[in-house]
């Protein structure tokens, strides 16, 4: 299952996907591509995390800087030059998963009948996952053992 040493490893993307009766009730999209990228500390800054949105048609490039992720809590704040608010459902279903990310308690929100999906790529060095333990965690093995 997709988890914390996936997400925060440095190149997870993963995809969200919306119950239908859930996004047409609240007129949200019926699923949501996330990346976060991790960039280490340069003096300046402390390590970040990045979190992106894919908002256009290409799946490598077009993702939207929105939020930067505390890793020890979970808590996602908005960058400054984001267009979105608090009541986006971008940012709604982020701020949920990291945070149930962060408790180890994404049960909930697959109880609730929404799915989280790993590209199929591993999440810190981005090479295809083939193996089924690796398809699982979203990582190959290599980088699982250094998580």
């Amino acid at each position: 299952m997709i988890g914390k040493n996936f997400i925060l490893a440095g190149k997870a993307t993963f995809t969200l996907k919306i119950p239908a009766d859930f996004a047409k009730m609240h007129g949200c999209k019926e699923h949501y591509t996330f990346r976060v990228d991790f960039v280490p500390a340069n003096g300046k800054y402390g390590d970040t995390w990045f979190v992106k949105l894919l908002s256009g048609p290409d799946n490598t490039s077009d993702y939207q800087l929105f939020g930067m992720l505390d890793p020890s809590t979970g808590s996602m704040t908005l960058t400054r030059r984001t267009t979105m608010t608090n009541e986006s459902w971008p940012v709604k279903f982020a701020r949920r998963i990291f945070a149930r990310v962060a408790d180890d308690s994404l049960d909930v929100i697959f109880d609730a009948g929404f799915s989280i999906m790993h590209a199929g790529k591993c999440g810190r060095c981005g090479r295809k996952l083939t193996t089924p333990k690796s398809l699982e965690i979203g990582l190959g093995p290599t980088c699982a053992d250094a998580a």
